[in-house]
């Protein structure tokens, strides 16, 4: 049974309040799904697939279930902002102070990084972080995953998750449209999933078939390429697949409409009119527990009332901010932190523990090739801005079709590293902020690295679910942090003064191209910032079973970037798209989550004894 006390609440558009409703089959369960994210909306797509009944919660309303061919519909239901979801080049203005689609997180001021408090967006809208994010779609690496069983080998018959296991679960979740695909790249990709994934390599071929004349792609991507090769580093036509190390294409979650394929795209908008799905907005405020079984939500309404949500399982999906906050003000966390506020402990976990993001920072450089700069702002050249965003909304080509990370690179800063620890994102324009660009033509590298080993943690500020934790990632304190950075400044400089570039770098814009070691740390710590991948807060291992239940709970698992024990060396939407398909198996299929897939990859080569 499902079962709602209190005012019904505001349901997102075409959905109706429902008071209660009764289970059709034996077999048929009710789930219920906190945060339509990016676990949350494969989550309840696949439950449904199943025909089970889900009620999704998500406190955010806004957002576009709509492709660009849709836009009657899409403006309708969203007249003024559907187009800062769709349109890939418009990604950074829900990062902007004025989104309502944003949490809008903050970190705690942190000591090492000169007392600044770090930004900290998250998704609040359906599709979550999917709908706010660069689109930048990375697997990780193979080293990754096969970290992580070790943290579960005391549980018998666990789900593995190690990067054979995990392989099946990317490809279930992916439609690749690589051109050119080689049978050996094409082991790696899946062709038939929700989640469309384009590639740097072939962009403009996509967007423009067969017109060459209309070539994306600037000079200035194939000089980054050929400056990592003149400096000796590897290349890779794909850096999901066999060999993540070099430089190479990048992929990217945009459809082949040229619009932005989030999670809520791929997953959701299929669902809108299934009569097994309830969609409801609120905010997850607390638990119900009967002893430690849960047996639901109490979910606060946009007019400020309350209910309670009833069902047969609860997923909780609100991220690595929001999981670990709604799991201590229920009673699931470190007992001393919970008495501390007040809170009674049901079980005693290191929920909130274990924290970890990726810093990164901006190598900007003047350049005689053109860049985005004429396009990107009003002015001085108006007219090219909206003859680029016309052309996307008229045919869903051109410069907006795009997230611009067409290329980058993974690689390693020393000798006896095994796997990338360096990442580049590569743009050609430099952006002030998340406002504008600036206005001359310029490049930015966007150099971070992958595996931090600081170790953070979100704690309550209150017992308020309406207060934002506290989110403290201890930034820079792990051993060798700060090293890593500037190791990537020192490789950043030579591969940007390599032949292939020198030809088209003007001169560095946003730093002093001599700045020693101790200059370059310094730079770093002033203007780092975070590449917004917080996870592992409540972890597979110490808080979590294999499939996501939750230890010494029943009734309430966790699906989302909170389980992972280890951060994954990219970005994480596509890892915690490929969990949340993982653990859905695992719940609807018995004996799911299980299969695995054994690839030849490449495993560093001469690892020990070369960086590059």
């Amino acid at each position: 049974m499902l079962s709602m006390v209190g005012k019904p609440s505001t349901m997102l558009p075409n959905r109706l309040s429902v008071v209660s409703r009764s289970l059709s089959t034996t077999n048929q369960k009710h789930y219920l799904v906190l945060g339509a994210g990016s676990a949350g909306s494969v989550m309840t797509h696949r439950l449904l697939e199943k025909n089970h009944k889900v009620t999704l919660v998500d406190a955010g309303s806004h957002g576009s279930s709509h492709s660009r061919t849709q836009l009657p519909s899409a403006v309708k239901n969203n007249p003024l902002h559907f187009w800062k979801f769709q349109i890939p080049s418009a990604l950074t203005y829900n990062l902007r102070a004025e989104s309502k689609a944003n949490w809008h997180y903050e970190t705690t001021p942190q000591p090492l990084l000169n007392g600044r408090s770090i930004d900290q967006p998250r998704g609040k809208c359906l599709g979550g972080s999917s709908n706010l994010n660069a689109m930048v779609y990375v697997r990780g690496n193979k080293g990754d995953f096969d970290s992580w069983p070790p943290f579960m080998s005391e549980e018998k018959d666990a789900i593995g998750w190690g990067y054979e296991d995990c392989l099946p679960y990317f490809k279930k979740a992916q439609t690749s449209h690589t051109p050119n695909c080689t049978a050996d790249m094409k082991v790696f990709k899946g062709f038939d999933g929700p989640l469309e994934v384009t590639n740097g390599a072939q962009f403009s071929k996509h967007v423009y078939p067969g017109k060459p004349e209309k070539l994306l792609r600037s000079p200035l991507h194939d000089a980054l390429l050929e400056a990592g090769a003149e400096c000796g580093y590897k290349s890779t036509p794909d850096s999901n697949g066999y060999s993540q190390e070099g430089f190479g294409p990048m992929d990217q979650t945009v459809g082949m409409d040229g619009a932005r394929c989030s999670t809520e795209v791929a997953y959701l908008a299929k669902n809108l009119d299934n009569p097994n799905l309830t969609i409801v907005q609120g905010h997850a405020k607390e638990l119900l527990f009967d002893g430690v079984a849960v047996k639901g939500c109490s979910v606060a309404t946009p007019d400020g009332q309350s209910m309670d949500i009833m069902a047969d399982e609860t997923i909780s999906s609100l991220g690595s901010i929001g999981t670990p906050q709604l799991l201590m003000l229920s009673g699931v966390g470190p007992s001393d932190h919970l008495s501390d506020h007040g809170i009674e402990t049901v079980v005693d976990l290191p929920v909130g523990q274990n924290l970890q993001d990726h810093l990164e920072f901006y190598m900007q450089y003047r350049t005689t090739a053109r860049s985005l700069y004429p396009v990107g702002n009003w002015l001085p050249y108006p007219h090219l801005r909206v003859a680029t965003g016309l052309e996307w909304f008229l045919s869903g080509a051109g410069l907006a079709a795009s997230n611009q990370f067409e290329v980058g690179a993974f690689l390693r800063t020393g000798a006896g590293v095994q796997w990338p620890d360096i990442q580049y994102h590569f743009i050609c324009g430099a952006v002030i902020g998340q406002e504008e660009f600036v206005k001359e033509n310029a490049m930015q590298v966007h150099v971070g690295t992958l595996r931090p080993a600081a170790r953070g943690t979100v704690t309550l500020k209150s017992k308020d679910y309406r207060d934002a934790p506290l989110i403290d990632p201890r930034y820079l304190t792990g051993e060798d942090d700060l090293h890593g950075l500037v190791r990537g400044f020192e490789m950043t400089r030579e591969v940007m003064r390599a032949p292939a570039m020198e030809k088209y770098n003007s001169g560095a814009l946003n730093f002093d191209e001599s700045f020693t070691y101790s200059e370059a740390a310094e730079w770093i710590k002033a203007n780092c910032h975070s590449a917004y991948h917080p996870c592992g807060t409540a972890s597979l291992g110490p808080v979590c079973l294999s499939d996501g239940r939750v230890r010494g709970t029943r009734g309430l698992r966790v699906v989302d970037a909170s389980l992972m024990p280890n951060m994954t060396s990219g970005n994480l939407n596509a890892p915690v798209i490929m969990m949340a398909e993982k653990i859905a198996e695992a719940v609807v299929e018995e004996g799911g989550g299980r299969k695995k897939e054994r690839v030849e990859m490449f495993e560093g080569g001469d690892w020990m004894n070369s960086q590059r």
